[in-house]
């Protein structure tokens, strides 16, 4: 028994010498002079919804068919429509351009696809001419914190805007917010 009182006694005489940083950290990350910030938009700008000549894919996501077009997903962009008649050549169409669309489906004549918070629904019966038909606010869950897990960031403020993304940069004090 006192060999046991002894080992505890000596176990907590060495816990309490432990050096401690001047900044706490949460679990093993501790705070290495990097973290993310976010990228605001003003609600006005996140709401506009606009089809432009085509682009080409830079980081694509889903993908959907309808007849004879295909409706590819551009990360937090918005969404391609490319003519697929030729599956050898598919031609690219246009561009739908809808800040923080990461999700798109199909139905019928209809695209479904997220705007941040927002639902849209927009008519695909002639592809080549979409239209905006509706906005449905408010109906999908924001977040306000970078998806990604293990590291610090500054905490989002809604009176400078809506958040649309995050990046990575270099902070001289560590950060508030940890996810």
């Amino acid at each position: 028994m006192k060999r046991i009182l002894l080992a505890v006694g000596i176990a907590l005489l060495m816990v309490s010498c432990y050096i401690r940083d001047s900044q706490p950290f949460v679990g093993s990350v501790k705070f290495e002079g990097t973290g993310y910030r976010p990228v605001y938009k003003d609600p006005e700008d996140v709401a506009k919804v606009e089809v432009s000549a085509a682009q080409a894919l830079k980081e694509p996501g889903k993908i959907y068919t309808f007849d004879r077009y295909l409706f590819i997903n551009e990360l937090g962009k918005g969404i391609h429509i490319v003519d697929n008649a030729d599956p050898k050549k598919p031609e690219n169409v246009s561009f739908i351009s809808i800040i923080g669309n990461y999700d798109i489906a199909v139905k019928d004549n209809w695209l479904y696809a997220d705007n941040l918070s927002n639902l849209l629904v927009i008519d695909i019966s002639n592809p080549k001419v979409p239209k905006l038909t509706k906005t449905i606010p408010n109906v999908i869950p924001v977040v306000s914190y970078p998806m990604l897990t293990g590291v610090y960031f500054e905490c989002a403020d809604p009176k400078k805007g809506v958040v649309v993304d995050w990046e990575k940069v270099s902070m001289d004090e560590q950060p508030k917010c940890y996810r």
